[in-house]
């Protein structure tokens, strides 16, 4: 990871969920929701302050991939890229086969690390359920997927 040595990632706790919605509100992202997923959740530490999160709501094999963010000031360092993949490694032992996500901002992102655009109507019944899927992302977000790594 490009960032400092300070950084710690390990899995976010109930009592991160206002740090982590700061975050999301800051960065412009859906923030209303994620709190009863937070056991899927990884943070980024740098001391004792929470300055990047990502998660997942998992439903068998499929996951929902959200709320990846990071603090203004410590985009740049490949802490997002280092969250998705600490997640992905996570997500083997919760059974996860397949991602799934909804971006406006970040679709250049994920092509990058494999991810392909995906019409909405070929996500899953749990997925396509999700609030994310269901109106907290607008309609134009673009939605993509791809297989777990190593499979």
């Amino acid at each position: 990871m490009k960032a400092t040595s300070e950084i710690t990632i390990e899995r976010a706790t109930v009592a991160e969920v206002p740090a982590i919605a700061g975050l999301l509100q800051a960065a412009g992202l859906p923030h209303e929701d994620f709190a009863p997923h937070v056991a899927h959740f990884l943070v980024a530490r740098n001391g004792g302050d929470v300055i990047g999160a990502v998660g997942a709501e998992v439903a068998g094999p499929e996951a929902l991939l959200r709320s990846l963010v990071v603090e203004k000031a410590w985009r740049g360092r490949g802490l997002g890229d280092e969250l998705v993949q600490r997640l992905e490694a996570a997500a083997q032992a919760w059974g996860v086969r397949r991602w799934w996500l909804l971006t406006t901002t970040a679709e250049a992102f994920f092509l990058k690390r494999g991810f392909r655009l995906t019409p909405r109507a070929e996500a899953p019944a749990a997925i396509a359920t999700t609030a994310e899927f269901c109106g907290l992302c607008p309609s134009i977000a673009v939605c993509l997927s791809r297989e777990r790594r190593g499979q």
